[in-house]
Order: structure tokens, then sequence, then C-alpha cells
């Protein structure tokens, strides 16, 4: 247990900001749930969030550890496109899942990062540490880690606000046109097969829009640029199957494997942010996989 005394200096005010602006690390609901567990006492009493504090009172927290999680490291290789004090980059490989789930309990990019990084226990939600986005198993390419809760919520919210730039890199078959758009199609669970997801009507999926641009043409298909706008599951390979134009080896969305990759055509090829600790922008770039640069060049 980690015991904390603050002798209140400022004017009046409710005891979850006084904590909230003491404790940049934590989050305000994270505050909030320790006072009502009764972890905070004001002068040796207990007190509500609520509660408006005056200059010379005393407050004590009591901030409990992180849950334990079954969790286990394992030594697992990454490439690491860039790191500093608050993030980490990686550059995943096709065929890692980000985070245990039913029937991947092992082998994800969690259990590689907390044996490079053990710090990252306890940072963001309980068996996602770090985690602060995610890409499809089959999607290889670039994504970021916080290092400490304070990153990890600065790059949430900047997710959440949508000022994350994403840039994807999409082999889809026939030829597009035309050359540059949005797709503006809202997204749901699909109605019978529910692990899948589908175009909806407006009022009964998520809005979800894509920007694109194409490339090139490859033989019978089309190499895309796509900027998703939101952030829907599935999203561009459910906005470019609704159009006709599928992923390249995307099964669930398209058609069959014909070109022997083994995984989709779709690589997270650009990230640009801001940095947690001073706001600079950073942009971060995953080259083609060999294989899918490979299939390029054969189909020119």
């Amino acid at each position: 247990m980690d015991t904390r005394r603050f002798l209140v200096q400022e004017p009046a005010t409710r005891l979850d900001r006084y904590l909230a602006s003491q404790l940049p690390d934590y989050s305000r609901s994270e505050i909030q749930r320790w006072i009502k567990e009764g972890l905070v006492q004001v002068n040796g009493r207990r007190a509500k969030a609520s509660m408006s504090l005056e200059p010379g009172d005393l407050v004590t927290l009591i901030i409990p550890p992180p849950p334990p999680t079954n969790l286990q490291p394992e030594h697992i290789p990454l490439t690491i496109l860039y790191e500093d004090a608050d993030i980490i980059a990686i550059d995943k490989p096709a065929g890692m899942v980000v985070h245990p789930a039913a029937g991947h309990a092992t082998g994800t990019l969690v259990n590689a990062l907390l044996y490079h990084f053990p710090n990252l226990e306890g940072v963001g939600e309980s068996g996602r540490p770090g985690i602060v986005h995610r890409l499809d198993k089959d999607t290889s390419g670039v994504i970021l880690v916080a290092k400490h809760p304070r990153a990890h919520r600065h790059l949430q919210a900047q997710f959440k606000a949508r000022t994350v730039e994403k840039t994807y890199l999409a082999l889809v078959h026939g030829h597009v046109s035309p050359k540059q758009g949005v797709i503006d199609a809202a997204i749901g669970r699909h109605p019978r097969h529910r692990q899948r997801m589908a175009i909806l009507p407006a009022d009964q999926g998520r809005a979800a829009q894509t920007e694109y641009r194409v490339l090139g043409y490859y033989g019978p298909t089309t190499l895309v640029e796509a900027h998703p706008l939101t952030g829907r599951t599935h999203q561009i390979r459910v906005h470019f199957a609704s159009l006709g134009h599928p992923i390249v080896g995307d099964a669930l969305y398209g058609r069959r494997d014909a070109y022997g990759l083994g995984r989709h055509f779709l690589h997270a090829h650009r990230l640009r942010f801001r940095r947690p600790s001073d706001d600079r922008v950073i942009e971060l770039v995953s080259h083609l996989p060999e294989k899918l640069q490979a299939l390029l060049d054969r189909l020119a």
C-alpha cells in the first residue's frame, strides 16, 4: 500500500478535484472509486467526493496496488519502431493478437510486452497493460503502447477526439472508382453472424467514415491508402467489402485467398499523434512487410 498525505493550501475545492490535481498519473474516476472504498480521509475521517476542502485540511490517501492478473510474460521478439519515456511503438506482425481473449490466452502482444517492459503492469485497463488502440490479428503495422498512466490517458484522449491521423495501405479486389472519396456508412454487429460486422441503417449502427485515395492498379486489384476517421471494429474491411472491393486475402468479408498470402492485405502504415510529455507531433511509419511487397511486385 502507498500512503500519501496532503496539507490543503488552496481555497475551497471538491475533494475529488483536489486529489486529481495532486495526482496527475491517476484518473478522476480511479480517485472517486478510492473515496467510495474508504481509502481517503480528511482530518482523520472518511469523506465524500463532493466534500468541500478548506485551507489547513489534512487529506490522507491509501493508493491500493493494481489488481493481480493472470497475464504471463513471454519471451517473444518485438520490432520496436520508436521509444521514449512516454510511449513504445511496435511494428506488429500479422498473425499476432494484441491482447489475450477467448481462444488466444498466450502468444499475444501483451504477453510479449510484459516480458520486455515489466513496468507496464497496471497501466490502463486490467488485462490490457499499456494498450490504447488495437489492430486485427492479421493486420500488421504500427501500434502504440503507453508506458505510464498519464501517457495512457493522453493518448486515449487523442484517439477519442479523432486527432490521431491513421494511414493504412490496403490491396482490394477490382478497380476502385472514383480514385478518391469518403465511404460513409454506419457499422454494427451482423444480425446473424455474430463474429462479423456489417453495414447497418444509421439508426442501428455506429457512424463510420473512411477516406481513401487510389495509389495504383495492380493487375485485377487496386492499392489504396485509407484514412479511417472513426475507429469501428473491422471498419476498413467492412467499408471496402460494401463497395464490392473486399480486401485481398480477407476470407471473412471477401473471397478465398487466391494469392496464397495466408493473411489479408491490410497494413497500418503511418500514425501521426502528439507526444504526451510535450505535445510534440510525432509521425511513425511502418513499411510494407516483405510478403505484401512481393505480391505487389508480382502483380505489377
